[in-house]
């Protein structure tokens, strides 16, 4: 019973595994406020374009829409435990990474397709390129916080 209590109180489970998730500990925290201050100021902005002047450049805020979806799969899952958060939290940071890298390069090399800017746009320039680091920071850390990482370095 003592040693189930002092595994439980060093963030343990019974059997001396790791936490049950521990990708939302420490940076990890940090990372997900992030993702969700983005989620709902991409949120807010596509909804408000989209409201008031979608007929100006439909693909530009249907791509905000697209990223703010994103940002809250992303928020989500990387919140949640389990594998299956984990599997969900790679993706939605490597779909946001392609898209920042797709839509950058686009805003680039045909800025007549983006006549207003989106999240994305000119690779999160409007943003202080955070939209462009954060995925690559996000894969980092989910690499680092992979299911068994620690089993394979022991």
């Amino acid at each position: 019973m003592k040693d189930r209590q002092t595994t439980a109180a060093a963030g343990q489970g019974p059997a001396g595994s790791t936490p049950a998730n521990s990708r939302n500990t420490g940076p990890g925290r940090l990372l997900i406020a992030v993702y969700a201050v983005f989620a709902i100021s991409a949120s807010a902005r596509a909804g408000y374009q989209i409201l008031t002047k979608f007929s100006e450049a439909p693909l530009a805020y249907l791509l905000s829409a697209f990223a703010a979806l994103v940002y809250v799969v992303a928020t989500v899952s990387l919140a949640k435990a389990g594998s299956t958060w984990f599997k969900v939290s790679v993706a939605a940071v490597l779909v946001e990474l392609v898209g920042v890298l797709v839509v950058g390069a686009l805003s680039v090399f045909d800025p007549v397709a983006f006549p207003h800017e989106t999240v994305w746009s000119l690779f999160g320039r409007g943003y202080a390129f955070i939209p462009l680091l954060l995925p690559i920071l996000g894969l980092v850390w989910l690499y680092r916080r992979r299911p068994g990482a620690k089993a394979a370095a022991a």
